[in-house]
């Protein structure tokens, strides 16, 4: 099965590597994108700006919370930076010791964060900035993306070698998968990571060339920040050993000694890690939303078993494959289920294990005669590694900012199997990268639209993510903070804001924070009762959950309030606002209610007592002092009465004009 395709890509005649002939009018036509390098420079950059320039009015979403808007470190700007340095990445969001740790492995990534401190201290909670730099650093990356592969390749024979090299980049530049990267503010770790990789590589190779230390120790510092990022960088560790062996053979020896720089830098990151974080590189936790090789099993989560676990990470492999060859449907969300339980007997298993035998024998096949072929492949394969749950757990079954580095190799091959095939026919090649760059561009730029803010990011996605929990969680919880901030209130948010959280509630019976949503929701419908019991089944599964303590007696509060003022229930009342009363004893408002109500139903001695405490709650309310006066005449203690009615006029001198 395999023979035929080999022998196409391996067949003799103008189309090989080391020809230098090809049909006249395929040279004249592609010699003219044989182009020089400033102004390539200026393509690559113009095209990344243009392709996400719709996203410079875009505000924060999605994970843009952990490192900026909720990070209490970023937040106090250039003063948050030995603070981001520190800890976890995620401590400063979390701002509980132990929590920071939630994700497998924890994160070390404070470089970006320190980006975001420095944007924050000069234009402070805008996203315009953040999101300007994503575009600029991104479209450096694509001029370094360029210039490393045209170095690394400089003395590779291939016809129009520029021109692949040119046409990979843009390529590269344009894919919609990167959507999620670029698009995010928080994706810029992705982006740094991999400008430190290839910066790494790219001073490495000028090493090579021009002997120097300077060229090392800006390969070692460039590598030590792409670090800093992202831990993804550590593959290049294994990528630049592949490419010198591939192309620059005859130095080989001299490149990897040179590596001693990035090798240093590696090491160090390493013991800076290991210092803050310990040796967690990754452990089985037992939430779902962090481990999605759990299945439900009678009233527990219990471990897929071998063959469902590597069946469904196969799968997501193959996922990877076609989202790369063609990007649609995109969505933020992979959690579980939208990616189901697989078994070896699913098609898409099976496809996903033939393709990648396929690919690996292409590899090695390839190997001495179209070097391109192979180091795209192995390229791809090594930097997909850390990011395919097969070396350790990564937390959830996939997302698509981990193609952002891998997806070089994807257009590298794609750029090469077109000046391989099409050269010779200018016309086609014109027409098939003209529509596939097109294709891709129209995709991006629609797809930004889409990242606007969480709730359009969320409530778009669901619709693909079905199956997810965490994304029917986030759609239920932007709809409801929509309807929070909402001028004009659309109860039917709401109600479909719980639809979504039951669903989600269905597939993760645990998952606390979709308790604490649907409890909110029911809140706002007045639905106190449903509000209680979600409240109460979040804090089973969590006793320490404190928002959903501290919404759990504002609701007892609240619900005591509606069945008193609206419902003339004050059996109820009084029993709602007595659980208040348990969970905070100095709640002011709860304390003026239970005197209320406790006066109304003629109870003045508690009435009394219970405006005695509102007062000590707050001894500077005159109102809370003309309550326990009233509270005091309605007992028949007139004398004691006076003493509160004049210490609320010595603390508002006219509250007693509405009383004549």
């Amino acid at each position: 099965m395999l023979s035929p395709i080999f022998a196409l890509i391996m067949k003799k005649g103008h189309t090989r590597e080391n020809t230098n002939q090809s049909v006249s009018n395929s040279r004249n036509l592609l010699d003219r994108f044989n182009i020089s390098n400033p102004l390539s420079y200026f393509i690559i950059f113009a095209f990344a700006f243009l392709l996400y320039a719709n996203t410079l009015g875009h505000q924060y979403a999605q994970d843009d919370a952990i490192v900026i808007t909720d990070n209490m470190f970023t937040k106090k700007g250039i003063d948050g930076i030995p603070g981001l340095l520190k800890y976890d990445t995620f401590f400063g969001f979390f701002k509980v010791e132990g929590k920071a740790k939630l994700v497998s492995g924890g994160r070390y990534r404070p470089f970006t964060p320190i980006m975001f401190a420095i944007e924050y201290a000069l234009v402070g909670q805008k996203p315009w900035l953040g999101h300007l730099m994503n575009i600029v650093w991104y479209g450096l990356l694509g001029i370094l993306l360029f210039k490393t592969l045209k170095l690394l390749l400089r003395d590779h024979k291939m016809a129009y070698r520029n021109v692949m090299l040119l046409l990979a980049t843009l390529l590269f530049v344009a894919h919609p998968i990167h959507t999620e990267v670029v698009a995010n503010i928080k994706g810029r770790d992705e982006i740094m990571s991999l400008f430190g990789a290839l910066g790494g590589f790219y001073f490495l190779l000028k090493a090579l060339d021009r002997p120097g230390i300077l060229n090392v120790i800006f390969s070692a510092l460039l590598f030590f920040v792409g670090l800093l990022s992202k831990e993804n960088t550590i593959t290049f560790m294994a990528v630049v050993p592949l490419g010198l062996f591939l192309f620059r053979k005859e130095k080989f020896a001299k490149g990897i000694i040179l590596m001693s720089g990035m090798f240093l830098a590696t090491i160090s990151f390493l013991i800076i890690r290991y210092n803050i974080l310990g040796m967690d590189f990754g452990s089985d936790s037992r939430e779902l939303m962090n481990n999605p090789y759990l299945k439900l099993v009678g009233n527990q989560f219990v471990d897929f078993d071998f063959s469902e676990k590597l069946a469904t990470i196969l799968f997501t492999l193959g996922k990877y494959l076609q989202l790369l060859s063609f990007p649609h449907p995109l969505t933020s969300d992979y959690y579980p289920r939208h990616i189901e339980i697989m078994s070896f007997g699913d098609v898409g298993v099976i496809l996903s294990i033939l393709l990648y035998v396929l690919i690996l024998i292409l590899a090695l096949v390839t190997l001495k005669r179209f070097k391109i072929v192979s180091f795209s492949i192995f390229y791809y394969l090594i930097t997909l590694s850390i990011v395919s749950n097969l070396v350790f757990p990564i937390g959830t079954n996939m997302s698509e900012r981990f193609m952002f580095m891998p997806s070089i190799g994807f257009c590298l091959l794609i750029a090469w199997l077109g000046i391989r095939f099409l050269s010779s026919r200018p016309i086609v090649f014109a027409i098939v990268f003209g529509l596939m760059l097109s294709g891709f561009s129209i995709r991006t730029v629609d797809r930004n639209g889409v990242w606007y803010d969480d709730y359009n990011l969320f409530t778009t996605d669901i619709k693909t993510s079905s199956r997810s929990a965490k994304g029917l969680n986030s759609a239920g919880g932007a709809m409801i903070h929509q309807y929070e901030k909402s001028k004009n209130k659309d109860k039917n948010q709401l109600i479909e804001a719980k639809q979504y959280l039951d669903q989600a509630i269905e597939i993760h019976p645990y998952y606390k924070n979709a308790y604490l949503l649907h409890g909110n929701a029911s809140f706002y419908l007045q639905e106190f009762e449903d509000a209680i019991s979600s409240y109460e089944k979040a804090l089973q599964i969590d006793p320490e959950f404190s928002d959903a303590l501290n919404n759990l007696q504002v609701v007892y509060r609240d619900a005591g309030r509606f069945f008193g003022e609206k419902q003339g229930n004050l059996d109820k009342a009084i029993r709602y606002l007595n659980r208040s009363y348990e969970m905070k004893a100095n709640d002011f408002e709860t304390l003026r209610l239970l005197g209320v109500a406790h006066g109304i139903n003629q109870d003045h001695q508690n009435a009394i007592k219970y405006f005695q405490l509102a007062v000590k709650a707050n001894p500077n309310d005159a109102q809370s002092y003309m309550n326990l006066g009233n509270a005091h005449i309605n007992a028949g203690l007139k004398d004691e009465a006076q003493t509160y009615f004049q210490q609320a006029i010595k603390l508002d001198p006219k509250i007693m004009e509405g009383k004549k």
